[in-house]
């Protein structure tokens, strides 16, 4: 691979994102663009945005919150790399495990790549919100039903994909289903998954985490809606 494109979507992440940069900065292995989309962010965090000056960095601006999908979904249309990594802006996922992400690209010809936070062996993994456990182990087998796969972190935040791979589907969602809705469509056109193990520091809701109960019931939804009527 010549050049991994980084995608950050942005939501009033004004004490981390600078900080998630710095991070991306560091990893020195290819050429890269970090992309940037605020989603209509309502913070200080446009402000420390338009400070950003380098011409790696490219930074889009919402104009309102549509969601994460959304988000997404311009941060692939704007990239050129030959990798896509969708990177939260947050640092539950560190940027020192791309190496590691990146690996089965380089020797097993890999088409996607799931960052696991449950495979283990990866460092460490913060403990709480046991029902948030729960539910991604039900969605995740739910979604493995209906793929053929044995995923087991279908909701990681770590999604690394051959940009011709990621590109061949047209994705639709807005919101937090555009992660059942990948994965769905991109198993429907048997493309080859790996999975790594990462490392994860998860938030509390009072530190920011975004993710609620509806969005699970969401999720079930897009893997039925994506599976069998589009």
């Amino acid at each position: 691979m010549n050049k991994i494109s980084i995608i950050i979507p942005c939501y009033n992440e004004e004490k981390t994102i600078l900080s998630v940069i710095d991070e991306i900065e560091s990893f020195k292995d290819c050429e890269k663009e970090i992309i940037v989309i605020d989603d209509g962010s309502s913070d200080n965090t446009k402000n420390l945005l338009k400070e950003l000056n380098k011409e790696y960095i490219k930074v889009f601006y919402h104009d309102r919150n549509y969601g994460k999908g959304m988000a997404i979904r311009t941060g692939i249309r704007e990239s050129t790399g030959d990798l896509i990594i969708i990177q939260d802006a947050d640092l539950e996922y560190s940027p020192k495990d791309y190496p590691t992400l990146i690996k089965p690209f380089k020797e097993s010809d890999a088409d996607v790549v799931y960052g696991s936070r449950f495979l283990g062996g990866a460092g460490y993994v913060r403990l709480h919100y046991y029902l948030h456990f729960i539910a991604n182990k039900i969605l995740t087998h739910f979604c493995n039903i209906f793929t053929n796969l044995n995923m087991t972190d279908m909701e990681t935040g770590y999604k690394v994909f051959k940009s011709v791979v990621i590109k061949s589907i047209n994705l639709k969602e807005n919101s937090f289903g555009i992660e059942p809705e990948i994965t769905i469509k991109l198993a429907k056109k048997k493309f080859k998954f790996y999975e790594v193990a990462v490392s994860y520091r998860g938030r509390s809701y009072s530190e920011g985490k975004k993710i609620t109960l509806k969005d699970a019931f969401w999720a079930v939804y897009c893997i039925l809606r994506y599976r069998f009527f589009d």
